[in-house]
């Protein structure tokens, strides 16, 4: 049923925007997730989202424990549309909820942080799915997410500082993993049932009234 839904739907997108689509589907991945500990600047949150959608990252999970993730819209510059955002905000210990989550769906965690000597963001395996973990700027991440990590990964620097804004310190790591992922071999696209559910979702956004088509459709397959 959902490729017969989707079929209805795309009838009412643009050509324009179907090649879009398309052409940005063929780039996206679920191999690397990114993960947000109690981010609580907008402008940090949103920055990274905006990253996300840029190196062809799609899904995002964001862990409020203490800080609830609030978007700049100025910032995202709609980039809240075209990226899976899962908050994980229910339980007494978001953190090993997101963290217990993403290993039972084979990820690997990897906490960012300068102050280990793990391995480097160009070294990092990606042979296995990875899970990138970024904590607050003054913080870092929670103690319980580097007992749960799977290995630590940093952003070598050769300065003074030994620590950069979140946002440009994922800006930096998805770009080196994006670059690192394409020229493998390995298989790092979605499948195709991803890209069906993606194109589903993509397309309820551009198209409106798309929840009264959907609820129509259905009606009318159940007659």
């Amino acid at each position: 049923m959902k490729k017969q839904l989707l079929e209805q739907l795309l009838t009412l997108v643009t050509d324009n925007k179907k090649e879009l689509f398309d052409k940005v589907l063929a780039e996206r991945t679920k191999h690397v997730t990114v993960v947000l500990e109690n981010i609580f600047q907008p402008q940090n949150a949103s920055a990274v989202l905006r990253s996300c959608d840029v190196f062809g990252i799609q899904d995002l999970h964001v862990i409020e424990n203490e800080n609830s993730y609030n978007i700049n819209p100025k910032v995202v510059m709609g980039a809240s549309k075209w990226v899976n955002l899962h908050k994980h905000n229910k339980k007494e210990n978001n953190t090993l909820d997101c963290i217990n989550e993403l290993k039972s769906k084979g990820y690997k965690i990897y906490a960012t942080t300068p102050h280990t000597n793990d391995c480097l963001i160009e070294d990092i395996d990606l042979t296995e799915k990875c899970a990138l973990m970024f904590g607050t700027e003054l913080e870092g991440l929670s103690q319980v997410a580097m007992d749960n990590a799977d290995g630590f990964v940093k952003i070598p620097m050769y300065g003074f500082t030994e620590s950069l804004n979140i946002s440009v310190c994922a800006a930096i790591s998805l770009y080196e993993i994006s670059r690192k992922l394409k020229s493998s071999d390995i298989d790092w696209q979605l499948s195709e049932e991803d890209k069906i559910d993606q194109l589903l979702i993509w397309s309820k956004k551009v198209i409106k009234r798309s929840d009264i088509i959907e609820k129509e459709f259905i009606e009318k397959l159940s007659k």
